[in-house]
């Protein structure tokens, strides 16, 4: 576990700076922390950063009091290993964010360690606000109300958020997503292949089992056997599986060993899961945020996706699960625009079927394209600068309800 990262004495240049608070917990947030850091700097010059970040944030001014690798745990029994020390964490945390006296907080995703840290803050006082918000579209919408105990602010990647919010007295607002802001809006699928070293003329079919090892477990088997038939059906085509890290490598390099169809005409990469969605032709892919990435990648995409027996029982039984569709595409679309299948339905058979009708009818995957297109319009906001904005709103409101500059 990396150590706290800075001297809790260290001094802060201006006493009339703003002051920031900002804590992300994983990659994903550091790299939204990190844009809007710099956003915020545009705004106040001489602002001071600090709390839980990664390089990316560091990189942008913020003074890490911890790395956000101390938070990424992943799954119950690794949350449940490393509870303790999350919970010795957050609590010293929390006190010396408050003895620092922040203008706002941010808690950026991680709304298992952030919502608890941004609702004690907010009962003493402090403004806070939090950057993502849960899937309250999908899981238990009253969460929403609760979420307004902890946040003055929620800052919303999706436009269907927001509404959700106002149900339930909060206050919300869609900044748009950052994805849509880094991913060109008509990409170029020749340079992709050419980096990627992938003929031009080639059938490729991508195929993503998931970035976690627990997704691999279940999917990956799955998903390497319905490439293997897609091959079977059309021998030509080529399989790219793109490793989200060292340990997903090994354990894809695994599953490969042991595959049906684990020859030539399957390249196992190290990341560059973004360029190969690009280059493909079709994408075969879990559903998660990877959907949206193949969507802005204006790619056709087949979704599978299986959990536990158990919590697809506790998930059905108990009516948690709000929505008729999955994959964010057909979400935002408000329709089934790529198919879905999961749970039982998330076979070889049923899969390789999927991808083998966008395979042989073109026409419709080229139909996808300006649909996907309007959507990526939409979600494109310049995330970072609204968000930004939507904070600075926040900051100037508590430094004029305490009548001047600290």
């Amino acid at each position: 576990m990396p150590p706290a990262l800075s001297n809790p004495e260290s001094p802060i240049p201006n006493p009339h700076s703003p002051r920031i608070a900002l804590v992300a917990g994983e990659a994903s947030g550091d790299l939204l922390g990190a844009g809007l850091v710099a956003a915020l700097r545009e705004r106040y010059p001489d602002a001071v950063f600090a709390g839980v970040g990664g390089d990316r944030m560091r990189e942008a001014g913020l003074e890490a009091w911890h790395d956000a690798s101390e938070l990424a745990v992943m799954g119950l029994a690794e949350v449940l290993r490393h509870l303790p020390r999350l919970l010795r964490l957050r609590r010293a945390l929390r006190e010396r964010l408050l003895a620092w006296r922040p203008d706002v907080f941010v808690g950026i995703d991680a709304p298992d360690f952030n919502l608890g840290v941004e609702r004690w803050l907010k009962q003493r006082g402090v403004r806070t606000a939090h950057y993502v918000s849960p899937s309250v579209w999908a899981w238990r919408e009253k969460r929403a109300a609760k979420i307004g105990l902890s946040a003055d602010r929620v800052l919303c990647l999706f436009p269907m958020e927001p509404p959700i919010y106002a149900r339930h007295g909060v206050d919300a607002r869609f900044v748009g997503h950052p994805l849509a802001d880094a991913m060109p809006l008509h990409p170029d699928r020749a340079t992709a292949r050419a980096a990627l070293g992938i003929a031009q003329d080639a059938t490729v079919l991508a195929v993503l089992p998931g970035s976690r090892l627990g997704e691999i477990e279940r999917l990956g088997t799955v998903f390497l056997d319905a490439a293997a038939r897609v091959r079977q059906a059309m021998p030509d085509v080529q399989v790219v599986v793109p490793a989200a890290n060292d340990g997903c490598h090994a354990a894809l390099e695994t599953l490969l060993a042991r595959a049906p169809d684990a020859g030539g005409a399957l390249r196992l990469y190290h990341g560059r899961a973004r360029e190969l969605m690009v280059a493909s032709d079709v994408v075969l892919l879990a559903s998660g945020t990877a959907t949206l990435e193949a969507m802005l990648a204006k790619r056709p995409m087949v979704v599978g996706y299986r959990v536990s027996a158990l919590t697809y029982r506790l998930v059905k039984g108990l009516g948690m699960l709000k929505v008729s569709r999955y994959a964010l595409p057909n979400i935002l679309a408000g329709e089934t625009l790529v198919p879905e299948l999961m749970q039982h339905e998330c076979t070889p058979a049923k899969l390789a079927d999927a991808v083998l009708a966008w395979l042989r009818d073109p026409h419709a995957a080229d139909a996808l394209v300006p649909r996907f297109e309007a959507i990526h319009a939409g979600l494109r906001r310049d995330a970072s600068a609204r968000a930004a904005e939507a904070i600075a709103a926040l900051i100037d409101g508590a430094r004029a309800r305490c009548g001047s500059p600290r």
